[in-house]
């Protein structure tokens, strides 16, 4: 079962329930775009695994503003200690820089385009968490800064795809952190398209 974003605007009750966690947050409130003024896209990430591999660039981004060797063979990284660490914990105060990349459901919730720092966490938000859009497009540029990630890259082009298929310990630059790579291009994708449009990003 793979997991994939959505760009689009969110069933009418959890609209009603956004709204009250960005007025309780004391955040903007956001009105997305009508529902019959186009479809959603929709962004296929590299599994679940691929957006944990992309945290745990981050997680060590934010420990010592290095990125941790790749990851090869067997390991995971959800295995990795500093993200597990990172998933016990609850967002920081102050924030933290990747707050909005690491506190979040791999599977349901939203990032609203709206510019508030802290993660939204409440019972009430799908998933738990409520994050923003504006934050992750900014958290998720800083990780493709590290690698060394041309933005304007795309994710299912031949380079990349074969980046992320082949774990070459030769190889240099992004290219090292081919999974990470293309996850990290998917979501400067669904970013970049929720805040030009005003439409949520939704795990699915």
């Amino acid at each position: 079962m793979g997991l994939n974003m959505i760009v689009g605007v969110p069933a009418h009750a959890d609209l009603v329930v956004i709204g009250e966690l960005l007025e309780r947050a004391g955040a903007h409130q956001w009105i997305g775009p009508d529902p019959a003024e186009g479809r959603g896209a929709e962004f296929e990430m590299w599994g679940y695994s691929g957006l944990h591999a992309v945290r745990r660039l981050a997680v060590h981004l934010a420990a010592d503003g290095r990125l941790p060797e790749p990851l090869h063979g067997s390991r995971r990284a959800a295995d990795d200690p500093l993200l597990t660490e990172g998933y016990r914990s609850l967002p920081g105060d102050p924030p933290g820089p990747f707050d909005h990349l690491i506190h979040h459901s791999d599977c349901e919730g939203y990032y609203v385009p709206v510019d508030f720092a802290r993660v939204v966490v409440d019972e009430k938000a799908p998933g738990g968490h409520l994050g923003s859009s504006v934050r992750l497009l900014a958290e998720v540029r800083r990780i493709a800064e590290a690698l060394g990630l041309p933005e304007d890259l795309d994710p299912d082009s031949e380079e990349v795809v074969d980046a992320a298929d082949d774990e070459d310990p030769a190889a240099e630059g992004w290219r090292r952190y081919g999974v990470e790579s293309h996850d990290c291009l998917r979501l400067l994708e669904a970013a970049k398209l929720s805040v030009s449009t005003g439409a949520a990003i939704a795990f699915t």
